[in-house]
C-alpha cells in the first residue's frame, strides 16, 4: 500500500494545493489522505487512484467551507502560498503549467468550492463527468453545470495573453534593473498603463497594504519605495522557479522574507505585481 500511495501522492498534493492556495495545507490533506488509505482494507479498494482522489477532494471541499470565513476577515489581498517549482521538469500540458500560476490561483479563489473542484478534475486532471460525479457526490448533471458556471468565469476574466518564457524572463531582470537603480522612468516604461500591484502580508509585514495600488504611476513609485527599503536593510536577492514562472525570491540571515511575481502580457508590459511577504506563508520556503 505505501507504494501505491507514493506513485499518487504527486497528483494528490496537486489537486490539495490548486483547491486550497496554500502549500502547508494541501500536505495536510495529503497526510490525512494516507492516514484513511492505511485504515481502509485493501480488500474493499477496487480503484486506488480514484479512492485517494476521492478522499484528498472531499477533505478540501470541507476544508474550504471551514475556511470561508477567515479569507473574508483576512487583512489586505489573499494570494496563494508561493510553491517553489523543478525548472528541470519535463514540459506540462498548457492548462496544467498555467493551472499553477499566481494569477489563475487567484481567478480559481473566486469559484465556489464545487465549481473548483469539477473544473480542476475535468480541465486539468483529466477525470470524466462520471468520475467526478462520484468523487463529489453530485449527479452528473449538477456537474456539467458546475463546469459550465466555471468555464465561463474562468473565460471572462482570464489574465491577457502571457508572454512566453522568454520574454517573461527579460522582463524580470528589467524590472529588477529599474527597481534596483531607482529608475522610476524605466520602470514606467515597464509597467501597462492599468497595471495593479497587489501585496499579501496578512498585516504581519511591511509594504503590504490593505488594499491593491492601481495605475503606472503610483505602482513605480511605490516598487521604488520598497526596493530601496528592502535594500537598506541589506536583503539577497535570487530568480528562482516560483508556481512555473521566474520570480524575485528575496532573503535574509538564510530566512525567505518575501516572493515577487510579475504577470506579464504577449505586448511585453507587466500587468500585474503580486508580492507574498505574510511570513506564514513562507515558513515552507
Amino acid at each position: 500500500m505505501e507504494d501505491t500511495f507514493e506513485n499518487y501522492r504527486p497528483m494528490l498534493f496537486g489537486i490539495a494545493y490548486r483547491m486550497l492556495g496554500s502549500v502547508m495545507e494541501a500536505e495536510d490533506m495529503v497526510q490525512e489522505t494516507y492516514l484513511r488509505f492505511q485504515a481502509t482494507p485493501p480488500e474493499t479498494i477496487r480503484a486506488p487512484k480514484a479512492f485517494l482522489a476521492t478522499i484528498t477532494t472531499r477533505l478540501c471541499l470541507d476544508h474550504l467551507k471551514s475556511a470561508q470565513e477567515k479569507r473574508v476577515s483576512y487583512y489586505g489581498p489573499w494570494l496563494p502560498e508561493p510553491l517553489l517549482t523543478d525548472e528541470g521538469a519535463p514540459p506540462q500540458r498548457a492548462i496544467e503549467h498555467e493551472s499553477l500560476s499566481m494569477a489563475f490561483l487567484v481567478l480559481l479563489e473566486n469559484l465556489s468550492p464545487a465549481e473548483r473542484a469539477v473544473f480542476l478534475l475535468h480541465e486539468v486532471f483529466d477525470y470524466e463527468y462520471a468520475e467526478i460525479a462520484r468523487i463529489i457526490d453530485k449527479e452528473e448533471a449538477a456537474c456539467r453545470q458546475l463546469l459550465h458556471r466555471a468555464r465561463k468565469h474562468v473565460s471572462d476574466h482570464r489574465p491577457r495573453f502571457p508572454s512566453s518564457p522568454e520574454v517573461h524572463q527579460q522582463m524580470l531582470g528589467k524590472f529588477m534593473m529599474a527597481v534596483g537603480g531607482g529608475d522610476i522612468q524605466g520602470l514606467m516604461n515597464l509597467l501597462a498603463e492599468n497595471v495593479t500591484s497587489w501585496g499579501d502580508g496578512g498585516g504581519k509585514a511591511v509594504g503590504a497594504g490593505k488594499y491593491p495600488v492601481y495605475g503606472r504611476d503610483k505602482v513605480a513609485r511605490l516598487m521604488l519605495g520598497l526596493g530601496k527599503w528592502v535594500a537598506n536593510k541589506g536583503y539577497t536577492f535570487e530568480v528562482k522557479q516560483v508556481n512555473e514562472q521566474p520570480a524575485i525570491v528575496y532573503t535574509l540571515d538564510g530566512q525567505t522574507q518575501g516572493v515577487v511575481l510579475l504577470e506579464v502580457g504577449d505586448d511585453g508590459l507587466i500587468y500585474g505585481v503580486r508580492s507574498v511577504v505574510n511570513p506564514d506563508k513562507l515558513k515552507h520556503l
